[in-house]
């Protein structure tokens, strides 16, 4: 199949689709479905019957808004132009009304205007798709220009074009650590050898973090297609994407997507009528949050358990079963179709100097908009939580906001106007990681925040390495005293030893950055920890007086 026949077969389902007028979209992803929309789409399926050919009611993905939820679009797609109307909290029972209104104005009551900055501010490429296609419907990806990027790096590119494509587009890898994407595709590239693996990494195991989990159930053949244009770059006829068994939804549209792609010749043998093949399978994950490192997860899938091991040699020197593997991150292969598709120069174009391109992140939290964003590299942490995300509910005031889960810091309201790209991060003592943002109001405990974050990184401890194994479960119980009132001076200054020690001699990334989110809230809420000392902190206030 070449570039010609997609066209024709985008063109067969617009031509199937041309009579269809009104779509009306419902959010089945599941955010909205855990709020009723399944429910809400039945009711509208009915309402509509058999009377109104020139309309078609949709299951569709993440329209980002997931506070809202369940949401519903009506929008004209044959008109050329994605503006729709859109519906907020939509019960079964509205379903008669809202179809009722295709021909006149809107439905009042549940209208949820779009030209609020939580839509016009963002800049979608990853989620372009999104709230858009059906995610099960292989024509309908298809028909937004589907597979093209695919057929053009298999016909017209070769793999050293491609990895030219993703080192001038400066991609850095989206699963936290920032890695140079083109950078790590080459070093895969060069290493000897028959037998080459891909990786997608969907083990997405921060707390408030669903950025991978409604990419994959929204855009499901987005990311497929990057896997495969990462294989041909890199020499590798066999993929897998390791999952969390947690998301049944991104794993049911992702086994769908699978299928439909290889019935389609677009994975199997001779993908596209060349000498390109590619198998791909689903590895379920249990949960274990170590799992997200990249060694660990390797271990999982050859089916050992999930326990790190010491780098070097790195996956791609010796990764998968000992052959070099390339491994990335859901969003990381998301972005790498529009890259194809338009070009390096043009992704390089957005962004920063160093952190180019878009990020996807999940504002959750107290926050007005829950939900899902993109936004541009380099966007203040200010637009993002009060302009987008519509600041703190109830009148109360910004107090922080945790990026990069239990790998991460809390920033507090004096840094609000950093732009937020790898590096600016850093600074602050946090990191981007995966993309979830946890907003925090005055009312937060930061001692009880540094508490959560610990006791989830003592439990999710592989065990394999004493200083993470041993040293979370200390820090754990220091912060457990001062969360209580019982604390001590020594105690703090033990904890801060505790969070250097186990920093610096963890084996992996869980004990290596466990102690952020500790001293992060240590260096800008010092305050909070001292208000919470005991006998300690009175005897020394005694001896000043």
């Amino acid at each position: 199949m070449n570039l010609d026949d997609l066209e024709d077969l985008a063109a067969q389902y617009r031509a199937a689709s041309a009579d269809v007028r009104q779509e009306v979209r419902v959010c089945l992803a599941a955010s909205c479905q855990s709020s009723g929309a399944q429910p809400v789409f039945d009711a509208l399926v009915a309402e509509l019957g058999e009377q109104r050919p020139d309309c078609k009611v949709k299951g569709v993905g993440c329209m980002g808004l997931c506070s809202a939820g369940p949401l519903v679009s009506v929008a004209a797609p044959q008109s050329g132009l994605e503006e729709s109307t859109l519906y907020r909290d939509v019960a079964p029972e509205d379903a008669g009304e809202i179809i009722a209104s295709l021909d006149g104005a809107p439905v009042a009551r549940l209208h949820c205007p779009t030209d609020q900055p939580f839509f016009t501010r963002q800049h979608k490429i990853v989620l372009e798709n999104a709230g858009i296609i059906d995610p099960d419907s292989f024509r309908g990806y298809v028909a937004q220009g589907g597979y093209a990027a695919l057929v053009r790096a298999l016909s017209e590119m070769t793999p050293a074009d491609v990895l030219r494509e993703v080192t001038e587009s400066g991609l850095r890898g989206r699963g936290g650590g920032g890695y140079p994407t083109g950078l790590k595709w080459s070093t895969v590239a060069k290493m000897p050898g028959e037998r080459k693996y891909v990786i997608c990494n969907a083990d997405e195991g921060d707390p408030g973090a669903f950025m991978d989990r409604a990419i994959l159930e929204s855009d499901p053949h987005r990311v497929l297609e990057g896997m495969a244009i990462a294989a041909y770059a890199i020499g590798a006829s066999k993929a897998y994407v390791y999952v969390r068994a947690e998301y049944p939804l991104a794993v049911e549209r992702f086994q769908t997507a699978i299928r439909k792609a290889k019935r389609s010749g677009f994975l199997g043998n001779k993908i596209a009528d060349t000498q390109f093949s590619l198998e791909v399978e689903i590895r379920l994950g249990a949960g274990a949050f170590v799992c997200g490192e990249e060694t660990a997860l390797m271990a999982s899938i050859e089916g050992l358990r999930g326990q790190p091991r010491p780098r070097p040699p790195y996956p791609a020197e010796s990764g998968l079963w000992g052959c070099p593997t390339l491994i990335n991150n859901v969003e990381t292969f998301a972005n790498i179709v529009p890259i194809i598709r338009e070009g390096g120069d043009w992704f390089a174009t957005i962004g920063t100097e160093r952190s180019k391109g878009t990020k996807v992140f999940a504002l959750a939290g107290t926050i007005t908009n829950t939900g899902l964003i993109e936004v541009p590299m380099g966007t203040a942490l200010r637009d993002i939580i009060e302009v987008i995300g519509g600041g703190i509910p109830g009148g109360k005031a910004f107090k922080a906001v945790q990026t990069g889960g239990p790998s991460g810091g809390c920033i507090p309201a004096a840094h609000l106007d950093i732009a937020v790209d790898y590096d600016s991060l850093k600074t602050l003592g946090t990191m981007m990681g995966s993309g979830g943002m946890i907003v925090m109001d005055e009312t937060s405990s930061m001692v009880d925040v540094a508490r959560y974050f610990m006791e989830f990184c003592m439990t999710e401890s592989c065990g394999k390495c004493i200083p993470c194994r041993t040293g979370t479960q200390q820090m754990h119980a220091i912060l457990d005293r001062l969360a209580k009132g019982q604390g001590s001076r020594a105690d703090l200054a033990l904890l801060e030893e505790l969070c250097e020690v186990v920093q610096a001699t963890s084996l992996c990334g869980l004990g290596q950055t466990a102690p952020n989110p500790v001293l992060s809230t240590m260096r800008y809420f010092r305050d909070e920890y001292e208000a919470k000392l005991g006998a300690d902190r009175q005897v020394s206030l005694t001896d000043s007086q």
